[in-house]
């Protein structure tokens, strides 16, 4: 298994992070209508919760993008070093969504949709 296929796995645990950070925020979680819990949330859970759901929007787009460029053989240094970076930019975003940052939440936005190009176009 390659570090681009470690980095995919960790994209697809991702929101499960974020939603159990949403779920931690406050105290009465209820199992038996989870959705209308989190659709509750305020703050920094509704915040993390929403950082939950964009991970689960931008796994597709990563996870082909890593398939592809393995597809066209990309140099594996490059694509795994591609991937770390969506995922370190990934990882940023949830914290600046959490931390109520938008600014570097979009900036860390960009450079893991740039990760995702480049795999596709490099």
């Amino acid at each position: 298994m390659t570090t681009a296929h470690l980095c995919v796995l960790f994209a697809g645990l991702m929101p499960f992070i974020f939603g159990g950070i949403a779920k931690s925020s406050t105290q009465g979680y209820d199992n038996r209508a989870p959705r209308e819990f989190l659709a509750a949330l305020q703050g920094w859970g509704q915040r993390a919760n929403w950082a939950q759901l964009n991970s689960l929007e931008a796994f597709p787009l990563f996870a082909v993008a890593v398939i592809i460029a393995q597809l066209r053989d990309m140099d594996q240094s490059l694509l795994n070093n591609l991937a770390m970076g969506f995922i370190v930019a990934r990882i940023a975003y949830g914290a600046f969504y959490i931390l109520d940052k938008p600014s570097l939440r979009s900036l860390s936005w960009t450079a893991g949709i740039g990760c995702c190009l480049a795999l596709f176009l490099i």
